[in-house]
């Protein structure tokens, strides 16, 4: 029978274990502005909704109508292509529509279907009584402007454990480490009558991904399908997001308009020599 009692046999039992642990899902833990609150689930419908996590700001009525647009030419937007994401937008106006804080209206790519309908009315190719005249939208009172702000991976103990692989010969196929995401996010709300900024709020959230075991036996980790719901980087972003928006709904639910003396837009307080506004009267 073969010594197993020095270093070799040592290696040998530990590679054995870890393969045996490499089929174990690694476990993830979610930190949303700082405490662990989950993502946006479930579903919407009018001012009811199911299946929302239970930490979303709720509003017992809605404080008016809003569109979500996001600047898809933005630096950002690109970055979450490299991660095979797509838009915020749909995921934004559920929570939004969860939390009962808006009523959303469609400012997107739908808005094509929609113009389509009324010239199918126009051409006289719909039925009688259809309805699809003019004067029926809803203006949208507020816009709404989603951004992200990224953080690398942290290296956390990976190096160390990647080390300590080489050194010992027998793990470094298997051995990944712990890394750290984190994500910012910014939400901007504009009225749109008076192109005002209403409210800005930020948000975070930080995953940590015990990714022990790699794919060295098979195991393709969180990122195979791609989505917000499917991917880390997904998790990580609509967490942030969760925070932003619970931040934007607190203070909104206390807002209090800011004013400007003489009228916001016809000079502000600050004027300059030669002037013709009422802080800087022309001399």
């Amino acid at each position: 029978m073969a010594n197993t009692s020095g270093w070799p046999g040592r290696a040998v039992r530990g590679g054995l274990l870890l393969a045996s642990m490499a089929c174990v899902t690694p476990a993830i833990a979610q930190e949303i502005g700082g405490g662990s609150k989950g993502a946006v689930t479930g579903a919407a419908g009018g001012a009811t909704a199911e299946g929302a996590n239970s930490a979303l700001e709720r509003c017992p009525e809605a404080l008016g109508t809003i569109g979500v647009v996001e600047d898809q030419s933005a630096g950002w937007y690109r970055t979450l292509q490299s991660y095979k994401l797509g838009s915020t937008v749909p995921v934004l106006r559920m929570m939004i529509q969860q939390s009962n804080c808006f009523v959303v209206v469609e400012r997107g790519a739908a808005m094509q279907n929609m113009q389509m309908e009324r010239q199918l009315q126009r051409s006289g190719e719909m039925r009688e009584g259809s309805n699809m005249g003019a004067g029926q939208m809803v203006a949208a009172d507020y816009t709404m402007s989603p951004s992200i702000q990224f953080s690398q991976n942290t290296g956390g103990m990976g190096g160390a454990l990647g080390g300590l692989s080489r050194s010992l010969g027998v793990l470094g196929a298997i051995a990944g480490g712990i890394k750290t995401n984190e994500a910012s996010t910014t939400l901007l709300m504009i009225d749109n009558r008076s192109g005002v900024q209403l409210a800005a709020a930020e948000g975070t959230a930080k995953n940590t991904d015990f990714a022990l075991f790699g794919s060295a036996y098979g195991w393709a980790g969180a990122g195979g399908a791609g989505g917000y719901s499917s991917t880390p980087e997904g998790k990580i972003i609509i967490a942030a997001f969760t925070d932003s928006y619970n931040q934007l709904v607190k203070v909104v639910r206390n807002y209090r308009a800011q004013t400007v003396k003489g009228g916001l837009g016809t000079g502000g307080a600050l004027g300059v020599q030669g002037g013709s506004t009422p802080a800087a009267p022309r001399q």
